[in-house]
């Protein structure tokens, strides 16, 4: 299975989020899986990599020439995608991937998971996105989500494209009906 990974490329943040992102990483590589993310040498990304690829796994680095140019690009990818700026990227990623999983991150990461999830409801695709909910990171963003269905402007249930994991086995679980 090939895991798109959105999430933070800054290291200035709970180091928590760093020990569950390897704990991640290791499992996926366990499992024989494949990890695409943003090919940054920085944050999570580069954590999710390099605990991927330690474990056994692949990785596949979705590099922007401006990172590339920067001198950002990761160790960590066995296979580097160069591609222009963040919307190929994004269109890389959704490509390559069987499933997106959101860890922690800033504005990038939402707009990767609002682009997935938009692109599933219009049916661009049929791919599943998760927030994988570490220490309750996602509550917030959660709690919009519900009121903007309340308030009617979210069509149906959000979750038939944006599922929750509160836990890694609840994310394992989920991740079980990609297999």
């Amino acid at each position: 299975m090939k895991i798109a990974i959105y999430c933070s490329a800054n290291n200035n943040i709970d180091p928590d989020f760093f020990a569950m992102t390897e704990e991640l990483g290791r499992w996926i590589g366990k499992e024989n899986h494949t990890v695409v993310f943003g090919g940054c040498n920085a944050g999570l990304m580069e954590s999710i990599a390099r605990s991927t690829q330690e474990a056994g796994g692949r990785t596949i680095g979705v590099v922007p020439q401006i990172i590339e140019q920067g001198g950002r690009r990761s160790d960590y990818a066995d296979i580097d995608i160069p591609c222009d700026n963040l919307s190929d990227r994004k269109d890389i990623m959704m490509a390559q991937a069987d499933v997106f999983v959101a860890l922690p991150g800033g504005i990038g990461t939402l707009d990767e998971v609002f682009t997935a999830a938009a692109s599933a409801t219009i049916g661009y695709h049929r791919k599943r996105v998760i927030l994988y909910n570490m220490k309750g990171f996602w509550n917030s963003l959660i709690a919009l989500m519900d009121d903007l269905q309340q308030r009617g402007f979210i069509r149906g249930d959000y979750h038939r494209h944006i599922e929750i994991a509160n836990s890694l086995d609840g994310l394992k679980e989920l991740l079980k009906g990609e297999e």
